[in-house]
């Protein structure tokens, strides 16, 4: 099978059940999907894109609470909302330093949803932990799939090459 269609298969399944599971848990299913593309989206595959997309998308959810704590501390200065918002930004591109924390998107992505959750950083994180985790089943069963696709065709193929 077609790794693109055995991804597409696998991620149509499950993204109906991570929104059953989203709504019976009370999750944000838009913040879940966003944890599922933090990790398809992520350059490294497999457990260490999971901890990487993890740990960044973790990271952004920091940084957006610091931005919205920070700039509650004098409303009147919506200056200083956006001098930490900049502030704030370069140290999300800076942090890339770090092996583990060397995915920018992640960190934007847990950031813009935190920003969208209006700060519920609890439930943003738990969601986009979920998400990354179905994410993560996603695209390894539809490769899981497409092996397996693979190798059942094979043996067909052989046997039709020898007649």
């Amino acid at each position: 099978m077609n790794v693109l269609v055995a991804i597409a298969v696998t991620t149509g399944i499950l993204s109906g059940i991570w929104g059953w599971v989203a709504l019976s848990l009370g999750l944000i299913s838009w913040a879940g999907f966003l944890g599922c593309t933090a990790y398809f989206a992520c350059p490294q595959g497999g457990v260490k894109g999971l901890l990487v997309s993890t740990l960044t998308c973790c990271s952004g959810v920091f940084w957006a609470m610091l931005i919205i704590h920070g700039s509650a501390l004098e409303p009147a200065w919506s200056l200083l909302g956006y001098v930490l918002t900049g502030v704030v930004a370069f140290l999300m591109c800076i942090q890339a330093w770090q092996q583990w924390l060397n995915f920018v998107p992640g960190t934007f992505i847990g950031a813009c949803a935190t920003f969208a959750g209006g700060g519920e950083w609890r439930l943003v994180t738990l969601s986009l932990l979920v998400g990354l985790l179905f994410g993560f089943a996603m695209k390894n069963s539809g490769l899981w799939l497409a092996t397996r696709g693979r190798r059942a065709a094979l043996p067909a193929a052989s046997t039709a090459g020898d007649a």
